[in-house]
């Protein structure tokens, strides 16, 4: 059965980072940016961190964001969802000031939209546990525009988180396809190469490697950005 969709993770794929780096200054900067907005720090940091564990948690009962509030509103004590807006204002503003913690390589942007030119569908497939506002601007930084994807996964559209299967069973039937048809890029041997006990195809980029359970990544088709556009182009009707 031939491609006919590509799904690419960001953080570490798309957008180069340290992603224990990029978490530790994300939770801080949020911390700290709703703390001067009139949230209790130390409440908001555990409210926080339990609402994130639900997302990771989430078997599809759900959307992740009706997860995390409903979770981060009984870990905090009191109704925070009305104040949503004071969050718009933080991903607006302070959370820009993370691009720092990221690089750019402008082989991602053209690797999309060469994949995209080949007529094959493309899908942003990162971890759903952002916001849309949050996840857009991750795109961007990665030189990259929402509207490169035929769609975007977000804490608003996703029932649940990687690894989970159901993740990635949410996204070929959201395609239409067969996971079969999918080919799934990316730089975690557990949260993106776990696509393949589903059936689709996946191709590690080893970059910024993470790889917590020490698999021998030969087992993977892996590369660059560059071998991967040779890899789909050498293959998309043999895969």
């Amino acid at each position: 059965m031939s491609i006919k969709a590509v799904l690419f993770d960001l953080d570490g794929t798309l957008l180069p980072m340290d992603l224990d780096v990029f978490i530790k200054g994300y939770f801080s900067a949020l911390t700290k940016g709703m703390a001067s907005r009139g949230f209790d720090a130390k409440r908001f940091s555990k409210a926080l961190l339990s609402g994130v564990d639900a997302m990771m948690n989430n078997e599809g009962q759900d959307t992740n964001e009706n997860v995390f509030w409903q979770t981060f509103e009984a870990v905090y004590g009191e109704e925070a969802r009305s104040r949503e807006e004071l969050f718009n204002e933080f991903y607006n503003g302070e959370f820009q000031s993370l691009s720092a913690l990221c690089g750019v390589i402008p082989e991602a942007a053209e690797a999309v939209r060469a994949i995209r030119d080949m007529g094959l569908r493309v899908v942003l497939a990162t971890n759903p546990v952002f916001p849309p506002i949050a996840t857009e601007s991750r795109i961007c930084w990665a030189g990259l525009e929402p509207s490169d994807f035929e769609f975007y996964t977000t804490y608003a559209n996703s029932a649940y988180a990687k690894p989970r299967l159901g993740y990635y069973e949410e996204i070929a039937k959201r395609l239409g396809l067969d996971p079969t048809e999918c080919l799934m890029v990316g730089n975690d041997t557990d949260d993106d190469m776990v696509a393949e006990k589903l059936g689709m195809r996946v191709y590690l980029l080893p970059n910024y490697l993470i790889n917590k359970s020490d698999k021998d990544i030969s087992q993977y088709n892996y590369g660059t950005l560059k071998t991967l556009i040779m890899f789909i182009e050498n293959h998309k009707d043999k895969l």
